[in-house]
């Protein structure tokens, strides 16, 4: 499929159904994008246009791609390696895996020009969108077509948390401010649904990722834990955990998973050398295929954040997020 096509035959992900019976958003309209003063958007489609000025276009000898934030990033430069040798040979660009430790460190770096390319984690992907110029056009997804993933909130066996209603009085570990699955939408839950408020009917941690979520659970330093569950079975394929080692007490409706795109100022030339690089790499016998098939994916596939992202700026909304961008 053509990455100039936008993405009609995709299916549409939604909001958890409980969640979006309480809060009953509509979705933002073009014209209430939160694009920093940094950006034009002139064709309403809610990400920063290339400068019309080709001297604000970037043409760098060597391509910087980062995916998101992971405990071990070694482990990913690893899997992307036969990736970034194929955007190479697309692009005829040097391509340098940027090891990010963090969701702020990784949209700084694109906000700084440091970063050209990037998978930026569901909930970042609007702030990197309106803070730093980041134009998402690509996801993975099954052979079928279908993508994304669940939040879930798992416990240790033997915790005594056996539903969410239990989560009173005990600490629930959230990844970061920007996750979607790993604090926006479990908020929004636990607020609309089980009136349930953070640091006041449970207390509260940040982990810094799924990994350290789950792993911090299954070591019961957390009583419980949102986490995105398709990085839960990736960790289950590496036997980094066991099944039984955590037991999950709620599941939501399906979520679209990790974004992949450039900063909006990326000469337009090699714009399209980058989007041919994901829509022509082939999976078969491929280390990203052998990792990410144990989350069910198989393919890049085009997406637009205007129409994949509204369910996630419908939960931003809920929990009242604004970009500060300035």
């Amino acid at each position: 499929m053509s990455f100039d096509t936008l993405s009609q035959t995709l299916p549409r992900t939604l909001l958890g159904t409980a969640i979006a019976a309480t809060l009953a958003f509509s979705a933002l309209p073009a014209s209430a994008a939160d694009l920093s003063s940094r950006f034009i958007d002139s064709d309403g489609d809610m990400v920063a246009d290339t400068p019309a000025d080709e001297t604000q276009w970037t043409d760098p000898d060597t391509l910087v791609f980062a995916y998101t934030p992971v405990e071990d990033p070694a482990v990913y430069a690893e899997v992307w390696a036969g990736f970034l040798e194929h955007m190479e040979a697309v692009t005829g660009k040097r391509v340098q895996f940027f090891p990010v430790q963090s969701n702020a460190a990784q949209l700084e770096a694109m906000r700084a020009g440091r970063l050209h390319i990037a998978g930026f984690n569901t909930g970042s992907v609007p702030v990197a969108v309106n803070c730093a110029g980041f134009v998402p056009f690509s996801m993975m997804a099954a052979e079928d077509g279908s993508f994304g993933y669940e939040m879930e909130i798992i416990s240790y066996p033997g915790s005594g948390i056996q539903s969410v209603e239990d989560l009173a009085g005990r600490n629930l570990a959230f990844t970061s401010p920007t996750s979607n699955s790993g604090f926006r939408a479990p908020s929004a839950l636990l607020r609309s649904q089980y009136d349930l408020e953070a640091d006041e009917d449970f207390e509260t941690a940040f982990s810094g990722s799924h990994d350290n979520s789950i792993l911090g659970v299954v070591n019961e330093d957390y009583d419980a834990a949102a986490i995105a569950n398709s990085v839960a079975a990736r960790m289950l394929a590496r036997d980094v955990i066991k099944e039984g080692d955590y037991e999950v007490i709620y599941t939501s409706d399906t979520f679209p998973t990790t974004a992949y795109g450039h900063v909006h100022n990326l000469h337009p030339e090699l714009t399209e050398k980058v989007h041919d690089a994901f829509s022509s790499f082939d999976w078969e016998g491929s280390a990203l295929k052998a990792e990410f098939a144990n989350s069910g994916e198989a393919q890049f596939v085009p997406i637009t954040y205007q129409r994949n992202w509204e369910v996630i700026r419908t939960i931003a909304e809920a929990n009242g997020v604004t970009y500060d961008c300035e």
